[in-house]
């Protein structure tokens, strides 16, 4: 583990940018730039642009480490290259950002009220050639759609599972179970994921770091606990279908948490945008999203 990145995630101001759309969302994150279903043949070609697409944003003058500690990237990004550097060693070396990896292969369907992950059995080599290309750490998705004690408790079990398996590579895992935003209970759903999550974290080693990523609680300041915890490395927020202003409005109100924002870090950027407007108006998003995560209510 790079003890210098480690630092930075622990103690430096910023956020992490989620540039790990996967093959899923690839297409409607270029449709959002101005990219439409008619602007690629197959697979390769979408890969093509939005890896275009995430180099654009990564060397923007608006895109550097005044703001950002870390990127999230895509399993396809890690393997291509900006200019003559592998995607992740232009982040540290060029950008000084540390780079993550999303790892998991999607959502598994819905059973008692979650979607957990897929089973990822090629996990240890995807770690192995993760550390080839200098990755810091990994990000991984499930879904908590509505309170069911059983659903839940399977999500944070898989999460945790799958988290030991990295850290055994010499990794720290982000966690993420979200809660859905529009989850009738909400709140309470966030309640026992947060139990649980503790309860589990309590299992690792001394030296077994972890993040967390959470949908921005109904409760302010409801994480609070897990980041006291000196395995946690850091709780990051998604913006989870929220608006950008919606979730940097959220965000100001939950003390110690920091944005992990993806769609809501891309909005208004477009293909045909110069230069210049494209940097401004990304620097407004990464701004705003600074602000929000550093500068609290």
């Amino acid at each position: 583990m790079n003890t210098e990145q480690l630092n930075i995630m622990k103690n430096k101001k910023g956020f992490v940018g989620a540039l790990d759309q996967s093959g899923g969302s690839s297409g409607k994150t270029l449709s959002l730039y101005g990219i439409g279903p008619d602007g690629y043949k197959n697979d390769d070609e979408m890969y093509n642009l939005i890896h275009e697409m995430r180099t654009r944003v990564i060397k923007s003058a608006s895109f550097t480490s005044e703001h950002l500690v870390g990127v999230i990237l895509f399993e396809e990004t890690m393997n291509r290259k900006i200019d003559s550097y592998y995607t992740a060693d232009y982040l540290w070396d060029v950008k000084g950002i540390v780079p993550f990896l999303k790892c998991d292969k999607g959502l598994a369907d819905v059973k008692n009220g979650v979607r957990l992950m897929k089973e990822l059995p090629g996990l240890e080599a995807l770690m192995d050639e993760a550390n080839t290309r200098h990755i810091f750490g990994t990000k991984m998705r499930s879904v908590i759609l509505e309170y069911n004690e059983e659903g839940i408790k399977e999500v944070v079990e898989q999460q945790f599972r799958f988290a030991k398996r990295i850290i055994a590579k010499g990794l720290v895992p982000i966690i993420e179970p979200e809660v859905d935003i529009h989850c009738a209970e909400k709140a309470k759903c966030e309640a026992l994921l947060e139990k649980l999550c503790a309860i589990e974290e309590a299992k690792l080693g001394p030296k077994d770091y972890v993040m967390f990523k959470f949908t921005i609680p109904t409760v302010a300041d409801l994480y609070s606990p897990l980041m006291k915890d000196p395995r946690t490395v850091r709780v990051v927020a998604l913006s989870g279908g929220y608006s950008r202003d919606e979730a940097n409005e959220l965000l100001k109100h939950d003390h110690g948490m920091i944005a992990s924002f993806s769609r809501a870090l891309l909005e208004g950027l477009n293909v045909h945008q110069s230069q210049a407007e494209f940097d401004k108006v990304l620097l407004n998003s990464v701004n705003s999203i600074y602000d929000a995560s550093v500068n609290k209510a």
